[in-house]
C-alpha cells in the first residue's frame, strides 16, 4: 500500500478575518475531496487569518498514481482559488 501526501501552505491576502477563512478552505476542502476522494483537512495556522496550511493524503496500491493524484490536487489548489497564494509545497509517497 503507497500512501501520497502532501502538504500546501496558502496565503490569503484578501482575507480579513477567520470567518472569511473558513469559507475559502471548507469550499477548497469540500471541492479537493469531491474531485480526487483525497483525504483533505487544515492542519496549522487555524487561528491566523491569513494564511492556512492544509494536509492531503491520497491511499494506492501504486506509488506512481498515489504521487500523480497529490499532484493534480495541488495542481488544482493552485488553480481553482484565485485569492489563495500557494507559498510552500511538500509532497511525499511513504510506503505502508
Amino acid at each position: 500500500m503507497m500512501v501520497g501526501v502532501c502538504r500546501v501552505a496558502l496565503r490569503l491576502p484578501e482575507n480579513q478575518s477567520l470567518k472569511g477563512k473558513r469559507q475559502v478552505i471548507r469550499s477548497l476542502i469540500a471541492r479537493v475531496q469531491q474531485q480526487f476522494g483525497a483525504a483533505i483537512a487544515e492542519v496549522e495556522a487555524q487561528d491566523r487569518w491569513q494564511v492556512a496550511v492544509l494536509g492531503a493524503a491520497y491511499v494506492s496500491a501504486s506509488a506512481q498514481h498515489a504521487r500523480q493524484v497529490i499532484e493534480h490536487v495541488v495542481e488544482y489548489i493552485e488553480a481553482s482559488r484565485l485569492d489563495a497564494e500557494v507559498t510552500e509545497v511538500e509532497i511525499d509517497v511513504l510506503s505502508m
